[in-house]
């Protein structure tokens, strides 16, 4: 497999970038900065002495926004960790370096909706983590990795459902011979730990890949589209390496595939709706197909309420399983909440019980010295609403079960002892999981997961509630009044939308919000207003007459009014995406 440069200097002058490989000095990565051309030159002592230097860790790709195209590249890193003899680093920071020199042929407007775009890439960029390998191919399980032979590069023969920075990168792999500039990255959790058990050594490891296929955040991307893509999908690998024997145990999660949405409008918790007279079945049979061509046999762990709205969703869900007639499709459904109700998280193991032949019957990859062993021939595919709290409860459990499975294997165990007595494995094994689960969710929904109480310590405790309501109250907040932009971040970032470079000039640009008038601005200032007349009420008059009394119920009378009212209006109120489906409004050209 050919490598990607880890060694590159960038240079800047005011026309060009020059990027130079301490690995192959003989050849120079030229991108001219006014033409906008890349090209590989012989380095010919061509790089001006005034050019300013800066070592990089890589180029993630090259964005087109209203001023020009932005060169993205790898300032700081950090490596976390050594997977299958190959390093993994993750992305510490990044820098957004425009093409042009200068904002003077934009508009007013445009450098407003130029500097938003920046933000959005940034937005992305910041949020926790990017993954990468310089000469190893991480976008892959180990069961792909070690049936696909080696000539390709790198970009070439990633699963591009995980390279995040593909859509950035187009303009490198258009030439092959560039592809050793090409850096793909993955957005997910990567953890790698060595342990040891009675003198046994192995490294214990944890890959979790984001699909871009339908990329969004918690409440605005949800269900399935018209291709088999699902909101929220995430592939799990479990890696145990011990000398020349390395084992792997791939789990996914989807958000449930059928057409269904839950779009925030300020209540709580919208209730989840399925869309009618939408193709549920095609859509559902073409994710299974994709799914089962990819891993093999599959069993939907369903992990909804079964009353109620997300009732309806299980019981659609099972209709259409029935209905595919798919035999290599298995459905399981355990309702989470009301099974493990008053704090009976014991009964997790009902569900365990039941998924126990099925764990049996894929089994796992094993290699010995890189030759396949035993593959895995099926995987468990976990669900809840979000595809978050209750799904790494589950998932974390059938790890742990396939990792006491491959360290009797291996001989790591004897066949008689439970990994749960081993203290130090056990530690790491719940902290690795909870902070598994907290990453996943900070991607989807901006907090941590909830139920991280019962993955580091085995139990559900008081603290571990209380806290679960401090991230849903946050996760409220930020689903509510930030999400839009995140979302529109990521469809920027993922090549979802792409900037038109007359955007302010012969239409207006999606991504300026016009800002709302008094009438929208009137409900939430008289609630705001009426809560902190009623508080001033309460504690700044030294006894209660009559019209205080009065005085109160007039403003608790306002506030119950206006809360009503922004209920009744709550999604013009709710930060939404802007940037896909947009209307488009011609400018009037007299105002240019």
């Amino acid at each position: 497999m050919n490598r990607v440069y880890d060694d590159l200097i960038l240079h800047i002058t005011t026309d060009k970038f020059f990027i130079e490989s301490f690995s192959e000095q003989q050849v120079l990565l030229v991108i001219d900065r006014i033409s906008h051309e890349l090209s590989l030159q012989p380095n010919k002592g061509q790089i001006p002495p005034v050019a300013s230097r800066k070592p990089i860790h890589g180029i993630l790709g090259i964005i087109n926004l209203i001023s020009g195209p932005y060169l993205i590249v790898v300032t700081k890193k950090v490596l976390q960790g050594v997977i299958c003899g190959a390093e993994v680093w993750r992305i510490l920071e990044t820098e957004i370096i425009s093409f042009s020199r200068a904002e003077h042929h934009l508009t007013e407007s445009q450098k407003e909706a130029n500097t938003r775009y920046t933000g959005m890439m940034q937005q992305v960029l910041s949020t926790p983590y990017f993954y990468f390998s310089y000469n190893h191919d991480i976008t892959h399980a180990r069961q792909r990795v070690d049936s696909w032979g080696h000539e390709q590069s790198l970009f070439e023969r990633a699963d591009k459902r995980f390279v995040w920075n593909k859509h950035l990168l187009k303009p490198l792999i258009s030439n092959s011979k560039m592809h050793c500039y090409a850096l793909p990255v993955i957005h997910g959790f990567v953890s790698s730990n060595p342990c040891t058990i009675s003198g046994h050594k192995f490294i214990w490891s944890i890959i979790s890949r984001r699909n871009t296929e339908r990329v969004g955040t918690r409440l605005h991307t949800r269900g399935i589209d018209s291709q088999g893509c699902v909101a929220n999908n995430v592939e799990t690998e479990q890696i145990v390496e011990c000398g020349s024997d390395v084992c792997s145990f791939v789990q996914t999660r989807g958000s449930i595939p059928l057409y269904w949405h839950q779009r925030p409008d300020l209540r709580y918790k919208p209730p989840p709706t399925l869309e009618v007279q939408k193709p549920h079945l095609e859509a559902f049979r073409k994710h299974f197909d994709a799914q089962v061509g990819r891993y093999g046999k599959q069993v939907i762990v369903n992990l909804v309420d079964q009353k109620k709205a997300e009732g309806a969703l299980e019981l659609s869900l099972k209709a259409f399983h029935k209905q595919s007639q798919n035999t290599d499709v298995i459905y399981e459904a355990f309702d989470f909440h009301k099974e493990c109700s008053k704090m009976r998280w014991d009964r997790l193991s009902i569900l365990m019980n039941r998924l126990a032949q099925y764990e049996e019957q894929f089994q796992y990859f094993h290699s010995k010295q890189g030759v396949a062993i035993k593959k895995q021939l099926g995987v468990f595919r976990t669900n809840c609403i979000d595809c978050l709290d209750r799904t790494n409860v589950v998932q974390s459990m059938l790890a742990r079960r396939n990792l006491q499975t491959v360290l009797v294997g291996l001989g790591i165990l004897p066949e008689t002892a439970r990994i749960e007595n081993q203290i130090s494995v056990e530690q790491l094994f719940k902290t690795v999981w909870a902070d598994h689960a907290d990453m996943i969710s900070i991607q989807y929904t901006g907090t941590g997961a909830l139920k991280t109480d019962f993955t580091r310590t085995g139990k559900r405790t008081k603290m571990g509630m209380l806290e679960d309501g401090k991230r849903s109250a946050i996760r409220y907040f930020k689903n509510n009044f930030f999400d839009g932009f995140r979302q529109d971040s990521l469809d920027l970032f993922v090549g979802n939308y792409e900037v038109s470079p007359t955007e302010g000039v012969t239409h207006d640009s999606p991504a300026l919000s016009s800002p709302g008038d008094v009438k929208y601005w009137s409900l939430p200032a008289a609630f705001f207003l009426s809560i902190a007349m009623i508080m001033l009420t309460i504690t700044v008059p030294s006894q209660y007459t009559t019209s205080v009394l009065v005085a109160l119920l007039f403003w608790a009378g306002i506030l119950f009014a206006s809360g009503r009212m922004l209920l009744s209006y709550g999604p013009d109120y709710v930060n939404t995406p802007k940037l896909l489906n947009a209307p488009h409004n011609p400018r009037n050209p007299s105002k240019i």
